[in-house]
């Protein structure tokens, strides 16, 4: 049987992320076979014996659901001022079940919030490396110039955090008549309150905020404050980036003379017709 690292292994048996249980492992409360665990140290599980605070960790059955937040709701697992959390919109059957949010949403945002006890999907939703696709719907104080689309696009430095911002896709814009505007974002990574700094940071209030996707998983009619549990394959759409879309469109027909894209792909300006910009663009 393969061998498995211990703090992945704790993470997979629900005790939170990776690096949470390499510091139960620090600490001297993780014991393997009877004896205090070094980080580092692997296992054999189902043959060796692993104790957590005197009980024994075992995998639990595997539990992720898709939960709509509300505005207001604190994405935590407990507060230190006595507020409601995402915890307490649960029943209890699935909060026994060790359930975590995997990542979260700032107090007035809405949308899509995953939650799970499985450590390694966890980790994929989370941790930077793996880039994980995240939609949102945003609603602004007043309409963005192409410049400032532009700059978003490309990345923007935010001092509050130290670290410039990954380039976003930015679409769907929508300029309204009483002078707001509306449009989707799609970053891959989370830092805390991302999306309204990046926009601040340009002079821009956000004045609505829903995370609409995880990587290819929508929230569709999921209505506000409840849950649905996940499948096999709302699993692998979660998973799923848009690279993986990429390689997996057919490659450009080859026209006339062999040269891709040639060859009906595009049609021509014929007598009266002018040839103008794509449809889409906005």
């Amino acid at each position: 049987m393969a061998r498995e690292r211990l703090q992945k292994y704790l993470a997979r048996c629900g005790h939170g992320s990776r690096r949470r249980a390499e510091l139960l492992i620090e600490k001297g409360l993780v014991y393997v076979n009877g004896e205090v665990a070094d980080l580092g140290v692997s296992i054999i599980p189902g043959k060796d014996e692993v104790v957590l605070h005197g009980e024994k960790v075992q995998p639990p059955k595997n539990l992720t659901i898709m939960f709509h937040k509300t505005a207001g709701t604190i994405t935590s697992t407990h507060d230190t001022h006595s507020r409601l959390t995402v915890m307490d919109m649960l029943p209890k059957r699935v909060v026994d079940a060790g359930v975590l949010p995997a990542g979260r949403l700032d107090l007035e945002t809405e949308g899509m919030l995953i939650f799970t006890n499985d450590g390694d999907l966890l980790h994929r939703i989370t941790h930077p490396r793996y880039r994980c696709r995240k939609e949102y719907f945003v609603v602004l104080s007043r309409a963005p110039s192409e410049r400032v689309l532009e700059t978003l696009r490309r990345g923007v430095f935010l001092p509050d955090v130290g670290k410039e911002t990954s380039p976003a896709q930015i679409t769907r814009l929508r300029r309204r008549k009483d002078g707001t505007a509306s449009l989707h974002i799609v970053i891959h990574e989370g830092m805390k309150r991302q999306i309204r700094r990046m926009f601040s940071g340009q002079g821009l209030e956000v004045t609505y905020l829903k995370r609409i996707s995880i990587g290819k998983l929508n929230l569709d009619d999921l209505a506000p404050g409840k849950y649905r549990t996940l499948r096999d394959r709302d699993l692998a759409l979660l998973l799923k980036s848009d690279d993986e879309d990429e390689k997996s469109r057919p490659p450009h027909p080859k026209g006339r003379g062999g040269r891709a894209g040639s060859g009906g792909s595009a049609r021509r300006a014929g007598p009266g017709r002018k040839a103008g910009p794509g449809k889409g663009r906005r």
